[in-house]
């Protein structure tokens, strides 16, 4: 979905929370996408770490326990949840977060998963 717009770059993905933490304080990218159900850490804690990394940095969780973590998100600073039964708004909440002026670059999107 993402790869097929072609204001999103996809810069690296990640197997798990911890590998995520790892790449995005390398990569130091424009927004990371999430899931809470990651191996080793789940997207929750991992957003916890990398908001403390990269405060400026849009997190999204992308996940179908939207509803069930929702509140907790708000507490990691996650910026916004969007549930996988509406993946169709995965791609304009992203552009809807980038263009807030959160980061003048025009680097790539990063994917976490």
């Amino acid at each position: 979905m993402l790869e097929d717009d072609p204001a999103c770059e996809i810069c690296e993905d990640a197997v798990d929370g911890r590998e995520a933490i790892e790449k995005a304080a390398r990569l130091e990218p424009d927004l990371v996408i999430l899931d809470f159900a990651m191996p080793r850490l789940n997207g929750l804690q991992a957003a916890s770490e990398i908001r403390k990394l990269l405060p400026g940095v849009p997190i999204v969780m992308f996940t179908l326990y939207g509803s069930q973590i929702r509140a907790e998100s708000q507490k990691q600073g996650i910026s916004r949840v969007v549930d996988k039964t509406e993946s169709q708004t995965l791609v304009s909440a992203l552009k809807e977060l980038l263009g807030m002026g959160l980061r003048e670059a025009a680097a790539p999107i990063h994917r976490e998963h």
